[in-house]
């Protein structure tokens, strides 16, 4: 029997809370799991992952799953260290020109594929020049908006791609060309989207490019295999520039439920695992737990063309409703509750912005709608991605909800795959997302509004905030910035108030100690060839 059947049968119990039966199944699994893929053979790390990543198209992808197996199969010009100071990678230096306008990224001679083949600044510019093409149509190709001409591109205003600023000089020379100084964009070489892809694969094997036995990388590891909504494994890159990771294969099990992977964890089947809600207050005196605080906002976002929520004064009501304070005690990891976006940790936060718990307040504002005490409310359907945290917010909402205006949301659970492609294409009037900092400077959060950005779920347009998110990022003084970055926060989460900031995640961990090297980060990048796994210390089955 294979942990790919025990894992089903283990969501099929836990699914109909058949306790006895689990821990009989779990008592015959640890007896029976001899299969070479948990095996103690040589160095392995094993984890699990909250959903199937719903691609590995760095292009493509969007979704914080996608980002963490990507960030350890490819790396880029840059990549960050213990401070998230961007430090060169595949760039061994860049230079600045005076105006802060134009970077020269100077490429490593010893940088290969996984394949052997060099790396060249070509495979760079292929890429970016790929993220802003608009028939990749990707989410993310505002990111490089900061480049000359790639909006236009972007957009089909401009059809030569040559004008895009950024071209390689030579094999070893990027040069990036901005419209105005960016005083993150470093940061920006450290992200995905901006790795270096190889145009002779995609255009050979187009969307299958990513397949295990396709797929080449520059990253500490490569993709062996990926049984869908089952496991991906990664083995350690013979052809990787740096060090050479301290574990041969990593296992990354797809586990759905915290609950579930805790059993794992708890039976010796994972080395790391993030705590369910419910466990967290049993494990926060345990020698194997830890706890930060993220660069990650969870809010509720509305669809502003979809009624009732196109009236200001019933998203201001909604948002006034809610007495964030509860938050902390119903999740019980450290969460800090905030009615702003910009997360505490971060420049430009400002904790007295945003529409605070006032429920008189909002049931007058609900009342000026047209809906006094609620009624007349039309029904509503508010749709979140299938976990235990998303779940305990989305009871916690409707109750709140109910109690201060009178109105009755029903609540739809989807599985991650299903709940992207509805926020793409059938966007709900009213549903749950997060978002953990690409680079740790305000603009990546409030990019994330503008009018043209691929990620804003809102259908939400405003020239004034476009016009002060770009601003804010040209802007070196920081009294002059905050000030900036104050205004355009006031719009978003008051004036408009398009979307209802709720709290700033913590990030709860259990990791074995055998597990050596783990850097915990307010980012939640866990760069696996720096961990190592000490077999005097492992138990062994």
């Amino acid at each position: 029997m294979t942990l790919h059947l025990h894992l089903q049968e283990i969501h099929r119990l836990s699914k109909f809370g058949s306790l006895a039966l689990l821990l009989i199944f779990l008592l015959t699994l640890l007896t029976a799991c001899s299969s070479s893929e948990i095996s103690d053979e040589g160095r392995v790390f094993r984890l699990a992952i909250s959903a199937e990543p719903p691609t590995l198209d760095g292009s493509l992808a969007t979704d914080s799953i996608s980002v963490n197996v990507l960030t350890n199969l490819m790396e880029g010009l840059a990549q960050y260290d213990a401070q998230l100071t961007p430090q060169p990678a595949i760039a061994r230096n860049w230079d600045i020109s005076p105006d802060g306008k134009v970077y020269r990224f100077h490429l490593r001679d010893d940088v290969y594929w996984s394949d052997g083949k060099p790396v060249v600044a070509g495979d760079f510019e292929y890429s970016w020049k790929r993220l802003l093409n608009p028939e990749t149509a990707a989410q993310y190709a505002y990111f490089l908006f900061d480049l000359e001409n790639a909006f236009e591109y972007n957009s089909g205003k401009l059809k030569d791609p040559d004008q895009v600023g950024v071209r390689a000089l030579d094999d070893r020379t990027l040069e990036v060309r901005l419209k105005k100084p960016a005083v993150y964009f470093p940061s920006l070489t450290t992200f995905m989207v901006t790795f270096p892809q190889r145009k002779d694969l995609i255009e050979r094997y187009g969307k299958h490019w990513t397949d295990p036995d396709k797929m080449v990388v520059t990253g500490p590891f490569t993709l062996k295999e990926w049984r869908h909504e089952y496991k991906l494994v990664l083995k350690a890159n013979p052809h990787y520039y740096g060090k050479a990771p301290n574990v041969d294969t990593v296992y990354l099990y797809v586990v759905e439920e915290r609950t579930t992977a805790l059993t794992l964890y708890e039976t010796g089947e994972l080395d790391m695992v993030e705590l369910p809600p419910v466990a967290i207050p049993h494990y926060q005196d345990h020698p194997e737990y830890s706890n930060m605080p993220q660069l990650r906002g969870y809010y509720y976002g509305f669809n502003t063309q979809k009624a009732p929520f196109h009236d200001a004064r019933v998203r201001q009501a909604f948002a006034l409703s809610i007495n964030r304070s509860r938050i902390p005690v119903i999740l019980k990891g450290g969460e800090l509750p905030t009615a702003s976006w910009i997360p505490k940790g971060m420049f430009a936060h400002n904790e007295n912005i945003g529409l605070h718990f006032d429920p008189e307040k909002a049931r007058q504002l609900l009342a000026d709608a047209g809906f006094p005490k609620g009624n007349g409310f039309p029904k509503v359907t508010a749709m979140y991605n299938t976990g235990d945290v998303n779940r305990l917010i989305a009871e916690f909402l409707q109750a709140q909800w109910k109690e201060h205006l009178g109105v009755t949301i029903e609540f739809d659970s989807q599985e991650w795959k299903v709940f992207l492609d509805r926020l793409q294409n059938n966007t709900p009037a009213l549903f749950r997302l997060g978002w953990g900092a690409d680079f740790p400077d305000p603009d990546n959060f409030m990019n994330l509004f503008l009018s043209s950005s691929g990620n804003n779920r809102l259908h939400w347009e405003n020239p004034e905030y476009d016009a002060l998110v770009a601003r804010g990022a040209e802007i070196r003084d920081p009294v002059q910035r905050q000030k900036i970055y104050d205004s355009a926060q006031r719009l978003l989460t008051e004036k408009d108030a398009v979307m209802i900031p709720l709290f700033v995640s913590a990030m709860n961990l259990l990791v074995k100690p055998y597990v050596k090297g783990f850097e915990m980060n307010a980012m939640e990048l866990l760069y696996i060839k720096k961990i190592s796994i000490d077999p005097k210390t492992k138990p062994t089955h």
